[in-house]
Formats: C-alpha cells, sequence, structure tokens
C-alpha cells in the first residue's frame, strides 16, 4: 500500500515543473528525502528519474516549483556516464574534497620553495616555510582523505596500479568505482546514484550495495538492477505522469503492494461505475415522467440526482499495464537435440580446456567476473571466433542470433524501417506497425541507428530477434539499457521461447528468472553448474566463502 514520507524531511522538493523542448517531464512533483531514507526511484525510460536527481544535485534548476536542501548539506551525485581524463583515480577522488586539493597544491608549492638553492641566503623564510610545511602535513593527516580514497577504491576492487593510472585508461566499470568512490570520500549527506550498476560486474555490485548500505547519509537511486533495488532501498518513489507516489519496502515489496492497490481501486472504479449507472438511470426515468406529467418535483429529483453524481470525487480506471515491447519469441525450425558443442577448446589468452555440450531448449546463464571472456566464450560458441586449438561443432539445423553488448550489429546509417525490412519482404506500413509495437513513435521509426539511445537500440534488436526466428539466442548483457518494464517483456519472452537461450549477464534477478544452468568463466576455465543463479550463488559461498 502506499504510505506518506517522514516528516522534517532533509531534502525536498515542492510542486517542481520541467519542460524539454516543449514535453513537460515534471508536472507539480512533490518528494521528501528523509535523514538516512534509501528510496529507489523508479519509472519508465523518459519519465524524468535522472532530470529529479539532477535536480537535487543542483546540475539544473526546475521551471517552477521549490526545492529544499538542508543547510550546510553535501550532495554527492553519481551521473550514468562517467568520463575520463589524465588525472589518476587517487588524484581524482582527492578532487572531491576542495579542502585537500587546497592543501596538497599549496604543500607542493612550500616543497617547491624550499628546493630554491637561493633559500639558503634567507634563513628567517626558510624557518617560516619549514613551520608551514609542517602545518600541512599535519593538516594532511587530520584530514584523512588520501588513506580513506585508497580504502574506497581497494575496497571497490581496484589494485595498486589502478590507481595510479590515469583515468582515461580504465574501463567503463573502473571509471564508475572511480567515481562512486569519489562520492563517497565526501560523506555525503545525500547520495544521488543514476544507474550506478552500469558496467560492473556481480561481484562489484555486491560491494557497491554494502558500502551504500554503511552510508550514514540519505540516498537516492535510479536502477533497472532489481535485486539491487531489492537490497539497498527501503522505499520506492514510482514516477508516472510527470508526479511522484511513495511505496514502503524494495522492489519486491512494491510490485506486490502496487498490484494489490490497483485490484482495489478497479473494485473501487467498478462499485463507482455501477452507482453512476443507477443514478443517470434514475435521472432518465425522473425525466420521462416530467415530460409525461407536469409535476415540479420530478425534475427536481433529476437534478439532486445529477448533484450527487457531480459531487463524486471519480476514480480513475486504474491501468494494469503500461504499454510495453510486443515480443513474443518463436523458433522457424525445431533443430536437433544436440544444439553446439566445444572440444577442448582453448582461445589464447583467456580461455583453455573449455569442454561444452548445449542441449535443445536449455536456458544457459554465463557469469564471471569482467575481463573473465564471458563474451569470448559467447562468439566462441556462435563460431565467430576461432579457437586456438580444439573443436567446435554445431547442428547443421541450428540458427543462430547473436545480440552482442553494444547492439554494434546494427549498421549506424540505417533507420529503425530498414532495419525492420532488411529481415523479410514487407511493405513501409507493415514495418511501422511492429516498430510501433516495440514502443518507437512515427518519429523515431526514421531516425538512423547512430542517433538512438541504448534501450532503443536495444528494443530494435528485439525486434529483429522475434523476426529472425532464430532457434538459438546468444545474448550478451540483453537487460543493458532496458527499463525494469521492458526488462520483464524480455524474460517472459525467453520463458516461452521454444529454442535454446545463452545468455551473458550480471542481472542476477534476471539470471534467476531464466536460467536453468549456470557456466562460470574464471581463471582460464569454464565450469558448469545445473540449477539457477541461487543454487549457483550458494554452492559457490560454500564451496570458497564468495560467489565472485
Amino acid at each position: 500500500m502506499a504510505v506518506s514520507v517522514p516528516t522534517a524531511p532533509a531534502f525536498s522538493l515542492r510542486g517542481i515543473v520541467k519542460s524539454f523542448g516543449g514535453r513537460r517531464v515534471l508536472d507539480g512533483l512533490d518528494l521528501e528525502v528523509g535523514p538516512r531514507a534509501r528510496v529507489g526511484l523508479v519509472g519508465a525510460n523518459g519519465a524524468g528519474k535522472s532530470t529529479i536527481l539532477r535536480l537535487l544535485a543542483g546540475d539544473d534548476a526546475p521551471d517552477a516549483g521549490a526545492l529544499t536542501i538542508r543547510r550546510g548539506a553535501t550532495v554527492a551525485f553519481l551521473p550514468q556516464l562517467v568520463g575520463g581524463d589524465d588525472r589518476t583515480a587517487l588524484q581524482t577522488v582527492r578532487a572531491a574534497v576542495p579542502a585537500a586539493v587546497a592543501v596538497h597544491e599549496e604543500l607542493a608549492s612550500v616543497e617547491a620553495a624550499l628546493a630554491d638553492p637561493a633559500l639558503a641566503e634567507d634563513l628567517d623564510r626558510m624557518t617560516r616555510l619549514l613551520a608551514r610545511q609542517a602545518g600541512l602535513v599535519d593538516a594532511l593527516a587530520e584530514q584523512t582523505v588520501d588513506g580513506d580514497a585508497i580504502r574506497l577504491l581497494r575496497e571497490l576492487g581496484l589494485d595498486d596500479a589502478d590507481v595510479d593510472r590515469p583515468t582515461r585508461t580504465l574501463s567503463g566499470g573502473e571509471r564508475k568505482l572511480v567515481a562512486l568512490a569519489a562520492c563517497l570520500v565526501r560523506r555525503p549527506d545525500l547520495l544521488l546514484l543514476d544507474e550506478p550498476e552500469a558496467h560492473l560486474d556481480m561481484a562489484r555490485r555486491s560491494l557497491l550495495e554494502s558500502l551504500v548500505q554503511e552510508l550514514d547519509g540519505a540516498v537516492v537511486v535510479v536502477s533497472h538492477d532489481r535485486f539491487l533495488l531489492d537490497e539497498i532501498v527501503d522505499q520506492v518513489a514510482e514516477l508516472e505522469h510527470g508526479r511522484v507516489r511513495m511505496w514502503q519496502g524494495g522492489y519486491s515489496a512494491y510490485t506486490v503492494a502496487r498490484e494489490l492497490e490497483l485490484v482495489r481501486r478497479q473494485q473501487a472504479y467498478v462499485t463507482q461505475q455501477k452507482e453512476i449507472a443507477r443514478l443517470e438511470t434514475a435521472i432518465r426515468r425522473f425525466k420521462d415522467w416530467a415530460h409525461r406529467v407536469v409535476d415540479e418535483r420530478h425534475i427536481k429529483q433529476a437534478r439532486n440526482k445529477q448533484r450527487q453524481i457531480d459531487r463524486m470525487e471519480k476514480i480513475q480506471r486504474p491501468v494494469f499495464e503500461r504499454r510495453r515491447m510486443a515480443l513474443a519469441l518463436r523458433a522457424a525450425a525445431r533443430g536437433g537435440e544436440r544444439v553446439v558443442e566445444l572440444r577442448d577448446v582453448e582461445f589464447d589468452p583467456e580461455l583453455t580446456g573449455v569442454d561444452l555440450t548445449v542441449m535443445r531448449g536449455e536456458r544457459i546463464g554465463i557469469v564471471g567476473p569482467n575481463g573473465a571472456g564471458k563474451t569470448v566464450l559467447l562468439k566462441l560458441l556462435a563460431g565467430e571466433l576461432a579457437a586456438s586449438s580444439g573443436q567446435r561443432w554445431a547442428g547443421p539445423s541450428i540458427a543462430f542470433d547473436h545480440l552482442t553488448q553494444a547492439v554494434a550489429e546494427l549498421p549506424d546509417e540505417a533507420t529503425a524501417l530498414d532495419v525492420v525490412r532488411a529481415t523479410g519482404r514487407m511493405t513501409e506500413e507493415e514495418a511501422v506497425r511492429k516498430l510501433m509495437g516495440f514502443l518507437f513513435d512515427y518519429e523515431q521509426v526514421r531516425r538512423p541507428v547512430a542517433a538512438m539511445s541504448g534501450g532503443e537500440r536495444t528494443r530494435l534488436r528485439c525486434l529483429t530477434l522475434m523476426l529472425g526466428g532464430a532457434n538459438c539466442l546468444l545474448l550478451d548483457e540483453p537487460t543493458n539499457h532496458l527499463d525494469i518494464e521492458s526488462v520483464e517483456v524480455l524474460e517472459h519472452a525467453l520463458e516461452a521461447f521454444d529454442g535454446t537461450v545463452i545468455a551473458v549477464s550480471h542481472d542476477r534477478y534476471f539470471l534467476d528468472r531464466i536460467a536453468d544452468r549456470i557456466v562460470e568463466v574464471r581463471d582460464l576455465e569454464v565450469r558448469s553448474y545445473e540449477g539457477g543463479y541461487s543454487d549457483w550463488s550458494e554452492r559457490a559461498v560454500r564451496e570458497r566463502g564468495t560467489s565472485f
């Protein structure tokens, strides 16, 4: 059920209005965040979730309404995309605390002055500089910023070599971890996280969850990782039609409560509609009598009934399901029982001694740390990479379709219409209708792939998967860029699919739902485990103390 938010909020948005290009994204939005609240912000792509975070961070301003942040509060914001530069990871984290930067810069200036040979002739100045140097060293020791920065970077899985590398040379996931450390080193009163799980493997997602849980301040997080939301939030803010509604509990509790609320509203709506129909019947009857017999009482009774209807607080008909992708996956051909097999395959230097057989109808989830070789394994199964040694065998009636992590297989210059019509003979009208079933509007169907967002590319690729009719789907991080509702549609379609699915994913919720076998890639080896993600995770914890 819906709940009220805590009183005496530390941070609040009141009556916020925000438009972009004539489209009103936020429309009278109210949001309050308590001093230690853990709020998960959910809603469809484009609903305005990132806009709310930017407003709270002070990176954007509302068109109308009031933003209140407690005086002296520290706000830290982890954006969705994190770039790199020539600064090292340690320098980047240190720069998040301006006072520490100022001390380091002054200390460097003092040390440069002390290195001047001419200083030997000015003992008074040397004495002052030495005293200042000692004071700055003491100030650094009191701040503990460098120690905190190194500790955070190590806790997040960066080794000493990574700490001293320029951030432009780090991977997307590593840059995200550096930016998170820069947020945490400030000990923020409000931490804003925009899709913090992006580019992170399971181990680092778990570390992220632990660090956020230990934070003393409030947290507002936008995430498509339902497992992460269940772990770290105690309230869900549902953003729809430019306004927010608060729900108690994690994401799973929210979905159950929302469904029950919709059922209750549907019952109330039906009851009210029956009452309105009864009153309207009575109004028609009194008006009919008034036409037949001149009697003012009939007219008054009709007016009274109409006033009853007008005074009602009308209940809107609840929408149980928002518009979703019309994804239904079917294999054009059944295929043989044995789909694909790797026999003592080696791919130097990432994989060695790989023996893996995939049978028809299996749902395989591939897991492992970033860089372990999961994508390489998927490409070996697809026949897109040639093994250094060993053999690959694929059934003669097996048709593969490989969705890559960056959806790079779609030609940049082609429009969505071009891509869909290339899958088979169809009119432009038929192609437009299919695209609209995957949430593309009439303007977007003529947009080139290069101009599409990650979510739009993935939805377009899901449509081509459906039209292709392959009986073995190879999916590399298929939930990346999709909102939660689209991920749930994909999960449902994969469950109903009559072919074989092999998916690389860090989405624990997704793996728990679709996988019946887990293949772990780690330390150059590939190991297979029967059962879903939770079974594998529990077994790994028993065997080595961790599932990472």
